[in-house]
């Protein structure tokens, strides 16, 4: 048995529920994916789906509720945001030992890596570039009451109960001691903005959350951090993920690949689409650092204790020093 997948209640399930599909059916974990569990299920015709259940083990409460993200998916369907088309949702968890949901299979590339990028060329990669600013304004502009969103989540103080959300994650899966989270999480608290509307958030907008095919985003995926709140935390998370060439940076994230259009360009061109001031994007940037150093010492904790499956390769070390990087990244963003 595949680690995370009962094949044969699964399978049952399956046949039951999800119209056109027949047995027997293959599953085979997705490379990637550090959070809820995504795995490609094959049935004896060849037709292939997606399957997306939590992590196996130290789950943190809340943190990977299926059913949420069925939700937000089904919703934006019709919302002219590209998603995956749900097929399912099993909330038996007997079946699996957790919550499982299903959705289309959307055939084209994740841009893991510059490797991946330099597969487009220069131009594609700088029409895809536009895109993700068009597809994630187009998200923020979007009425959350009127695609059924409304109740997802509380509509003001956003950055407040993140910070507080965060810290507690941080706490909950500290494994050693990082003083800038500390001194982060407090400055975040002193100085956090007045929220302006409320939309709806990805939460993890960056380029490896997408699939695309040149020059277009098909459907953007993992949406297990969606929420209601201030969008300039979605656009400052992703100008953190924007490493370009002349950055001078090792870390090769997709737009290392060059092509790519800047962060100026992008923030024009999302404060044009959107009206949005940004004259504070420094403290969003650093909200999203911080953040995401909260997230991924969950990740590094989970996997310390084996909730991910097997490692795949992971170097532990340097996925524990990534965490410290984007604590001083964050800090040093609001010192600047």
């Amino acid at each position: 048995m595949i680690a995370g997948i009962n094949s044969a209640n699964v399978s049952t399930w399956l046949s039951n529920n999800v119209e056109g599909l027949k047995g027997p059916f293959e599953f085979t974990l997705i490379a990637g994916g550090h959070s809820n569990l995504t795995f490609r299920v094959a049935d004896a015709s060849g037709r292939a789906i997606v399957l997306r259940r939590p992590p196996l083990g130290h789950v943190l409460e809340s943190a990977h509720d299926m059913g949420r993200e069925h939700k937000i998916i089904s919703a934006l369907a019709k919302s002219g945001v590209p998603v995956a088309p749900t097929l399912g949702l099993c909330k038996d968890n007997p079946v699996n030992e957790a919550p499982f949901y299903l959705m289309a299979f959307v055939e084209g590339a994740v841009l893991h890596d510059r490797e991946a990028a330099l597969k487009m060329n220069a131009e594609q990669r700088y029409a895809l570039g536009l895109h993700v600013v068009d597809v994630l304004a187009h998200l923020h502009k979007l009425d959350p009451d009127a695609v059924g969103l409304g109740d997802l989540g509380r509509k003001e103080a956003y950055l407040a109960r993140q910070i507080s959300r965060w810290t507690k994650q941080w706490i909950a899966s500290k494994t050693h001691e990082i003083p800038e989270m500390e001194a982060v999480g407090a400055l975040l608290t002193e100085r956090t903005p007045e929220q302006v509307g409320a939309a709806i958030v990805h939460g993890d907008s960056r380029l490896g959350n997408m699939m695309v095919e040149p020059g277009r985003i098909r459907a953007v995926l993992d949406w297990e951090l969606c929420t209601l709140g201030d969008p300039l935390a979605d656009f400052g998370y992703l100008l953190n993920s924007w490493v370009l060439p002349e950055d001078g940076t090792a870390d090769l994230v997709p737009t290392t690949a060059g092509g790519f259009p800047s962060r100026d360009l992008l923030t024009a061109r999302y404060a044009k689409a959107t009206g949005r001031d940004l004259s504070q994007i420094n403290y969003y940037r650093a909200f999203s650092h911080w953040r995401l150093a909260a997230i991924g010492q969950g990740v590094y904790k989970r996997y310390l204790v084996g909730a991910m499956g097997e490692n795949r390769g992971m170097d532990l070390e340097a996925y524990k020093q990534s965490v410290t990087n984007r604590a001083v990244a964050a800090l040093q963003l609001l010192q600047s």
